[in-house]
């Protein structure tokens, strides 16, 4: 049993991809980046394309630009916020102790008209 044939694994039709197969390549140029961390990458575009002002580092994720003294800075982590602290932004203290005044005074109004109160509608 002879182990040499050729096109073991192949598929019908699978060769290989030339140029003539695939067209010609479009002109290209290779722009380089850099991050805040000073690493490099250079994506290569179309000559024709337009170049995007930023882009992502592979390396860290981080921003990066085509001005290699003056790299784009890293963006700002916001922490995450609770709904209390986007109503709290929204609310002063005041606003909401009023706000609390009137939902029970609507709750204790509920009760005395005889009504269990676990429904409350405003």
């Amino acid at each position: 049993m002879g182990s040499g044939n050729a096109i073991r694994g192949s598929r019908v039709g699978a060769g290989p991809m030339g140029e003539a197969e695939r067209g010609e390549a479009a002109p290209r140029v290779r722009v380089p980046f850099w991050c805040a961390n000073m690493h490099v990458t250079r994506p290569s575009f179309a000559s024709d394309a337009p170049i995007p002002e930023l882009w992502d580092c592979p390396r860290c994720g981080l921003p990066a630009g085509q001005d290699k003294s003056n790299p784009p800075a890293p963006p700002k982590n916001e922490p995450y916020k609770t709904h209390l602290a986007y109503v709290k932004e929204r609310r002063s203290d005041k606003d909401g102790a009023a706000i609390l005044a009137e939902a029970l005074e609507r709750l204790r109004a509920s009760r005395r008209a005889g009504n269990s109160g676990t429904t409350v509608t405003y």
